[in-house]
């Protein structure tokens, strides 16, 4: 969890990993076309040829919902069902020429990396997108596109309330708590970029913050056959779009009974009950220090904070930073949440909020040591406390 990814070497491998694989299907026939089953066989990973065909279900709902009218009710439930059935029938006819395909092809391979690099925003990303309010069906729906980490994505939807309405920020809000109490339940970067380097080599220093500036190239590999869609797992039904495509047949298909096989998921991680604190060399407290503490009776925290002099600006680590709530990394935050305000979310921001209101750092410290300390009993939370502390003496350096 530590590891910083970046989601800009992500996409420019994506869009090496596609210009290489469209090389070599296209390449002796420049206007060849790829229907359906083509695409979902197109390369041995399987997230990546559910992804691209994903984003053609976006196509063609930006698509239905330019088809509106002042002269006629594009909402009528059987004007809906008729548009639902050509769907259907569209469905069955895809063609793609490597124009079309290499875009789509390399946005699934970024966001197949982002699956495990950023999962948060790929869960807003891919199953959220642009709509506002959701339901347990229609996430249920969307996750029949994600193969990677899909027990993690599943246990987060179906702890969710019985509601029939979720908001956007709800479900943001409440994932970025599911995914620090669980990140240990991740897929590891490390397996994913052993499957993808088969097709283009990748490491994953190539695709850290502070890695490589580039991806270097590698020489020419041989053309990937198809791969066979045959699995041992349960079929899992998939929506209406996907369920006209079936990779072993060519002829017409019942929508009500095609279904994609299933990937077999890997097993469950036992997920971790809370987020491991950010921890650094200087603020852990050495074993011995520890047992003597727990020998006498523990000083005041107020008398502890007043004895640790503001350290110096040579002595402060990080930048100057403009904002806590902007500088509070995610995983701090939550262990702020949970180590120093109880797990009450709403008290944690609105102690950021009036930390970032205060006009100096001499009132800001007073506020901790004084207010919040008092109120929620840190005397044995300085570890925390001072991560707190450095971070005001960083925004008003």
């Amino acid at each position: 969890m530590n590891d910083k990814y970046s989601l800009a070497k992500c996409a420019q491998y994506g869009r090496r990993l596609a210009a290489r694989l469209c090389d070599q299907r296209f390449g002796s026939q420049p206007t060849a076309t790829l229907d359906g089953p083509a695409i979902l066989n197109f390369t041995p990973v399987r997230q990546l040829n559910l992804l691209a065909l994903r984003q053609l279900l976006g196509q063609w709902q930006a698509e239905t919902a330019r088809l509106r009218s002042p002269y006629f009710d594009f909402e009528a439930p059987p004007v809906q069902a008729a548009l639902m059935q050509f769907m259907n029938l569209l469905s069955r006819h895809i063609s793609l020429g490597r124009a079309a395909f290499e875009p789509l092809l390399a946005q699934a391979a970024a966001d197949t990396l982002g699956l495990v690099a950023d999962p948060a925003g790929s869960f807003q990303r891919l199953l959220l997108g642009s709509t506002e309010h959701f339901t347990l069906a229609g996430l249920r729906d969307d996750l029949r596109y994600i193969d990677i980490d899909k027990l993690f994505f599943q246990g987060f939807i179906d702890n969710l309330p019985a509601s029939s309405d979720l908001s956007r920020d709800f479900l943001a809000h409440r994932f970025e708590l599911y995914h620090a109490a669980n990140y240990k339940a991740h897929q590891p970067m490390q397996r994913l970029v052993e499957e993808l380097s088969v097709l283009l080599p990748l490491t994953t220093a190539d695709l850290l913050e502070d890695g490589p500036v580039s991806i270097a190239s590698a020489p020419t590999i041989p053309t990937i056959e198809p791969v066979s869609t045959t699995s041992t797992a349960a079929p899992v039904a998939v929506p209406t779009f996907v369920a006209n495509i079936t990779p072993q047949s060519t002829a017409p298909i019942s929508v009500a009974s095609e279904t994609i096989a299933a990937a077999t998921p890997a097993p469950p991680v036992t997920p971790v009950t809370r987020p491991l604190p950010d921890t650094d060399a200087s603020s852990v407290v050495p074993l011995h220090e520890k047992l003597k503490a727990g020998q006498a009776a523990a000083p005041p925290l107020a008398e502890t904070l007043r004895a640790t002099a503001a350290p110096s600006l040579a002595e402060r680590t990080g930048p100057k930073v403009e904002t806590l709530r902007e500088a509070i990394s995610i995983n701090q935050r939550f262990s702020f949440i949970n180590e120093l305000f109880s797990g009450e979310n709403m008290e944690y921001h609105a102690a950021i909020q009036h930390l970032d209101s205060l006009p100096s750092a001499d009132e800001a410290r007073a506020y901790v040591t004084g207010h919040l300390s008092q109120r929620y009993d840190w005397s044995r939370k300085e570890e925390h406390v001072n991560k707190l502390l450095k971070l005001i003496e960083r925004k008003f350096a």
